[in-house]
């Protein structure tokens, strides 16, 4: 069974895509319009919004309507989720690594020896 579920597999399709990941980076300093977020790219509305659907479908954004505008934010949950994953992959590369060291370190020393 997987430690983690299927969702972390949307959000790093998500994260995949560099216009996305702008997205995030821009909502990362707070709330914004479409029209702010789609301000930066050189595309049209329809095709930005397929991003924004893709992000909010991932659980990454949430959008709301005030008024004619809508507002996006980021979603706090799955990036927590994205950063756990992450911590733990570290952790297990960092235990490698360091057996690895050691490991040199041993071989290292029974060279010097003969």
């Amino acid at each position: 069974m997987e430690q983690y579920p299927d969702p972390l597999n949307g959000i790093f399709l998500a994260l995949a895509d560099p216009t996305r990941r702008a997205v995030l980076g821009r909502l990362g300093r707070g709330p914004a319009s479409v029209g702010e977020l789609a301000a930066p790219f050189d595309m049209a509305l329809p095709s930005f919004m397929k991003h924004i659907h893709f992000l909010e479908g991932n659980g990454l954004i949430q959008t709301r309507k005030q008024g004619r505008v809508r507002i996006c934010a980021i979603e706090t949950q799955q990036v927590l989720a994205v950063q756990a994953w992450l911590s733990d992959q570290r952790a297990i590369w960092e235990g490698r690594t360091d057996r690895l060291e050691q490991f040199v370190i041993a071989a290292h020393g029974q060279e010097a020896e003969t």
